[in-house]
């Protein structure tokens, strides 16, 4: 079928108008970044009044789809009010990101994001969370900046796929051709199957105007490009030449995930081994961060602010053994009388 012509009033440049204005009223602003001599620009959301000394900063990765603004919207409120920093970039080639230079690597994502990060000043950075094609490029940041990433949370990121998984079976498609075909849908059709296999609850009814509409805003720019990104993330890809990354990681799946199964998270698991944890959330397929974003908020934030109280009480718990280990009996008892203080653990 051919692709309709977008209406004069579009629903789609609407909605991306909404989400825009949802992240300015949270508090963040578009800025531009020109890296690599002007050779590639970023945009990236970002505080309007950063505060790295008191609130930790969390950078927030995008999939294939649309740009940073449909799929993150939803996490501002709840992270920011968590107390944290929120950096949401466009990765190259979505929204107003762009590069002059041919490599098309997870590698240079991670580098221009991270070139990025320096830019504005941010060289500490509490986790980086990455769904779907954002968390190949997040374990990549991981695992080449080790020193300025604390923790990592990937989201339906099938980063421990191999090129032959295709030829075996383990995809709905068997060849990069046709992932790309669907990935990257140039027609009504497409986007609905798209839809279909990334929602464990897809759409009862999808018209085809208000699909058309999406791909003529969202759909049609930097096609050729982002073909590039998906054969660049896969072809000769091998579980043997992926490194694995030091900081403690969150695993998140949909059960129901028909882009890349569940498998995979299993595989993720066993490769990072005890350094990693896999949360399985049922009834939910590839887009469980939009399926499911209030439970997967909270994984989120559970992950990252219990970990941290958990290591700030053990600091505070070895000052204070420190402050009273040539001190009398009483204040020793005293101190052991304290959770908080003594390094362990309030009961629930």
């Amino acid at each position: 079928m051919p692709l309709l012509p977008s209406p004069c009033l579009s629903f789609t440049a609407y909605r991306d108008w909404c989400y825009k204005r949802s992240f300015i009223s949270a508090g963040l602003r578009l800025t531009v970044l020109h890296l690599q001599a002007g050779q590639s620009t970023l945009c990236c959301w970002t505080p309007r009044h950063p505060d790295p000394q008191t609130r930790p900063s969390l950078v927030l990765l995008h999939g294939f789809g649309a740009n940073a603004n449909w799929q993150w919207s939803s996490y501002l409120r709840p992270l920011i009010n968590a107390g944290f920093d929120l950096y949401i970039p466009d990765l190259l080639f979505f929204g107003g990101s762009y590069t002059a230079r041919s490599d098309r690597s997870d590698t240079f994502q991670a580098e221009c994001v991270m070139a990025a990060m320096e830019a504005m000043g941010v060289n500490r950075i509490r986790a980086v969370v990455g769904v779907s094609y954002g968390g190949f490029v997040g374990y990549r940041i991981a695992a080449m900046f080790e020193a300025m990433v604390e923790r990592v949370v990937l989201i339906s990121a099938g980063v421990c796929l191999e090129e032959k998984d295709l030829r075996e079976g383990m995809f709905v498609v068997d060849d990069l051709e046709e992932a790309a075909s669907i990935l990257l849908p140039q027609t009504p059709e497409r986007l609905r199957q798209l839809i279909r296999l990334s929602h464990c609850r897809p759409p009862p009814a999808l018209p085809t105007c208000f699909l058309s509409d999406f791909i003529h805003v969202m759909c049609t720019d930097y096609v050729d490009e982002k073909r590039g990104l998906i054969f660049a993330l896969i072809r000769d890809r091998k579980l043997s030449d992926l490194p694995k990354i030091s900081q403690p990681t969150l695993i998140i799946w949909g059960e129901q995930d028909q882009i890349f199964p569940l498998e995979l998270g299993h595989r993720l698991k066993r490769h990072l081994e005890e350094n990693s944890q896999l949360e399985v959330i049922k009834n939910a397929g590839h887009a469980v961060n939009l399926e499911k974003s209030k439970e997967l908020c909270k994984l989120l934030k559970a992950f990252v602010l219990h970990s941290s109280k958990q290591e700030y009480n053990k600091r505070k718990g070895r000052k204070w053994y420190s402050a009273t280990k040539y001190a009398g009996e009483g204040v020793k008892k005293f101190a052991a009388s304290l959770p908080l203080l003594s390094g362990q653990r309030e009961k629930a």
